[in-house]
């Protein structure tokens, strides 16, 4: 199963042609989620209640894996491991590799510069196209 982080959700509403086209196949093939994080950051992003709005119908059809005791303790090992390293993604992108890495999915972002430097964690981008 695909976990879409909140850049190629954000691309999917604009109407990015790769992203939406790649969001919109995981959906109707019932293959998509997406993180509790990645959903704080798309409604906590929204300006106006239309944006809210569409936001929200997205997320309805897409299910949020959660942030538990499990993906917690990894997202703090993965964090942990990349700072004594001295590179630094972020406690958001912490907590998304943790969540991902805890349920063995892989996270569709086009944020490699972050996620690859985390071990183990299976990504894949779409390509950026012009919008549709």
């Amino acid at each position: 199963m695909i976990v879409a982080d909140t850049d190629v959700l954000i691309d999917f509403l604009a109407g990015v042609a790769s992203s939406f086209e790649r969001v919109r196949a995981e959906l109707e093939r019932g293959a998509l989620s997406t993180t509790a994080i990645t959903r704080f950051e798309l409604l906590s992003g929204a300006v106006t209640p239309k944006q809210e709005a569409r936001i929200l119908d997205l997320l309805a059809g897409v299910p949020a894996l959660p942030l538990d005791s499990a993906a917690a303790d990894s997202a703090a090992r993965v964090r942990t491991a990349l700072e004594r390293k001295g590179q630094r993604i972020g406690m958001a992108d912490s907590l998304i590799a943790g969540i991902v890495l805890t349920h063995g999915r892989i996270l569709m972002t086009r944020n490699r510069r972050h996620f690859e430097r985390v071990p183990n964690l299976r990504i894949e981008t779409p390509s950026r196209q012009s919008e549709i």
